[in-house]
C-alpha cells in the first residue's frame, strides 16, 4: 500500500446523539482487526468503570487513559479545566511520539466547549504537529470550524429519541 491508503485521518464524531464514543470505539475495533494500536484518551469520563474499559483489558494493542474529573458542574470548572489541559498536553506528547496507529480524543469538543482547550490551537497542533500516517478521532458535542477545515471525515449523530427524555437512568451496556 501506498500514497493515500497511508494517509493518517482526522475524524470528528459530534451532535447531540447518542453514541459518538460508541462510534469512536467501532473504528478502534476494526482499526484493531488491521493489527493497529488504539489509545483512546477520555477528556471528561471521571471514575465509573464503563464497560469499554473492562473490553479494553482484553483487547492487545487497545488502550483506554482516563484523565477527567467526571461530569463537568459548577463547583468543579477549575479541576475539571486543569484535567482537560493535562490531558491536551499528553495527547500532544503521545500523538507526536506516534507509538499507536489511532488515537481517540474522547469528548475533547466538550472540553473545547467549555472553554478549557482553545479549537485553533487543536487545529494547529493536528495541521503541523500530528505525523503523516495517524489517524485522530475527536469525539464530543459542540461544533468547531477551525478542526472542521482540517478534518478528513465530520459525522454527526442526532438524537432522534433518548430513554432520558421519560426518565430512565443510565443503562449498563447501553450507556456505560
Amino acid at each position: 500500500m501506498g500514497g493515500e491508503k497511508d494517509k493518517g485521518l482526522v475524524v470528528v464524531i459530534t451532535g447531540d446523539g447518542k453514541g459518538k464514543t460508541t462510534s469512536a470505539l467501532g473504528t478502534a475495533l476494526r482499526a484493531l482487526g488491521h493489527g493497529m494500536k488504539v489509545l483512546m484518551i477520555q477528556f471528561i469520563k471521571g471514575t465509573w468503570r464503563y464497560g469499554e474499559l473492562k473490553m479494553a483489558e482484553k483487547l492487545n494493542g487497545f488502550k483506554i487513559l482516563r484523565t477527567g474529573v467526571g461530569f463537568v458542574k459548577e463547583n468543579n470548572l477549575e479541576e475539571s479545566k486543569r484535567a482537560a489541559r493535562k490531558a491536551w498536553e499528553l495527547a500532544k506528547e503521545e500523538i507526536k511520539k506516534a507509538g499507536y496507529d489511532m488515537y481517540i480524543l474522547d469528548e475533547i469538543n466538550y472540553s473545547m466547549g467549555f472553554g478549557f482547550i482553545d479549537p485553533e490551537e487543536v487545529r494547529e497542533f493536528l495541521e503541523s504537529e500530528k505525523p503523516p500516517h495517524v489517524h485522530v478521532i475527536l469525539t464530543g458535542r459542540g461544533r468547531f470550524r477551525e478542526v472542521e477545515e482540517i478534518a478528513d471525515l465530520v459525522s454527526e449523530v442526532r438524537k432522534i429519541k433518548h430513554p432520558f427524555d421519560r426518565g430512565i437512568s443510565a443503562v449498563k451496556g447501553i450507556d456505560f
